[in-house]
């Protein structure tokens, strides 16, 4: 009897993992087949101006999920609607450094790799690195609280899914890995510009604790089925770093942060190692 009671045991908790890691390929999810929009396009941060957040899925077809979307991005991570999952593991990182060009896309600065740059492992699946871009104040907030920046670091599968970890910020000591590009965020144009070789495994991620979740890119087309990764240990970035995002930034936009979007019943599950 014992042995049928604990293989029973040991099989509902099986079972109950399966579950919830199955919940990143839910079927109802559109998996991300678009990019993120490129260079100055017809969308604003600022609310009232016609083109604003409200209105992101009215400028174009194809941006629907702007607005009827129901896995958007941001969100509010509030701690007590957080499923503790150890069993997520570790995010397997494995950069290399590759050539890199720094460009001005309007609504953003962006790093982007030109070569292989290594890539994350989520279940099982490979995502290759593409690049990193900035928004402040920050998109994500934890209990209410958005911090003074968020790093956006993004990759893609061979089979077009999105992946991308996500670090926020709060005044304090320069970013390292920002100081570097300083200059160049401060004189770069419209052009884009190689700066050479980066390694990107100069970003500081912050610890090893993680929440995830579902959801979607944060500019239009708003493509939904990209799995998030936001780290849980805000870092620190200088006034002047931030100072220089936000004005390097076209339109005279005073912040590139799209509004925190409903959760809808969707599952945040967060990964902290053993004790």
């Amino acid at each position: 009897m014992a042995f049928f009671k604990n293989y029973r045991t040991n099989f509902l908790f099986l079972f109950s993992v399966l579950f919830l890691l199955s919940s990143f390929s839910l079927p109802s999810i559109s998996m991300a087949s678009q990019p993120e929009v490129g260079d100055e396009s017809p969308f604003s941060y600022n609310e009232g101006s016609g083109n604003g957040p409200k209105e992101w899925g009215k400028l174009k077809a194809d941006w629907k999920s702007c607005e009827k979307g129901k896995y958007q991005s941001p969100i509010n991570i509030v701690e007590e609607d957080v499923q503790v999952l150890p069993q997520l593991g570790k995010l397997r990182r494995d950069y290399n450094p590759a050539p890199a060009v720094v460009k001005n896309r309007g609504h953003d600065i962006v790093i982007r790799w030109e070569k292989d740059a290594g890539k994350i492992t989520i279940n099982g699946t490979q995502y290759k690195l593409t690049q990193c871009h900035w928004h402040a104040p920050s998109e994500h907030s934890f209990n209410g609280t958005r911090y003074d920046l968020e790093m956006h670091v993004v990759h893609i599968s061979d089979h077009n899914k999105i992946a991308v970890v996500a670090i926020l910020y709060k005044f304090g000591r320069p970013d390292r890995f920002l100081s570097r590009f300083f200059h160049h965020i401060k004189s770069i144009g419209k052009e884009e510009k190689e700066i050479g070789i980066v390694n990107p495994g100069d970003i500081k991620f912050g610890g090893r604790k993680y929440y995830r979740y579902i959801g979607s890119l944060t500019v239009p087309p708003c493509t939904e089925g990209v799995i998030w990764t936001i780290q849980k240990k805000v870092r620190t970035a200088s006034r002047e770093q931030v100072r220089a995002l936000k004005n390097a930034i076209h339109d005279g936009l005073k912040k590139n942060a799209r509004p925190i979007q409903a959760l809808d019943g969707r599952r945040i599950q967060f990964y902290t190692p053993h004790k």
